[in-house]
């Protein structure tokens, strides 16, 4: 998943802005609120795409040559991707 600066920051707006809304917390700084969430978000999108490369790779390297597109490709990324990020604790 790749997401432009202008989306991860598009996005960091929506979560500050519907937490604030949802009245679940009270920024005392909201640049900051909002800093931390687009650092947040942009980590998430960071080791999503590294999960992805290491998945995308692992596919890559089987002998037989699955090709990307075809049923089998799709069952062995899935594979690989959910490994990986089993591998970072995340489920």
């Amino acid at each position: 998943m790749i997401l432009s600066e202008e989306r991860q920051s598009h996005w960091a707006h929506l979560l500050v802005d519907g937490i604030w809304n949802d009245d679940l917390v009270d920024y005392s700084d909201e640049d900051m609120a909002l800093r931390v969430a687009k650092k947040a978000i942009i980590e998430f999108v960071k080791e999503e795409q590294e999960i992805d490369e290491r998945a995308r790779a692992k596919v890559a390297s089987l002998k037989r040559g699955v090709l990307e597109g075809t049923p089998e490709w799709d069952i062995m990324y899935k594979k690989y991707y959910l490994e990986e990020r089993g591998k970072r604790g995340q489920k």
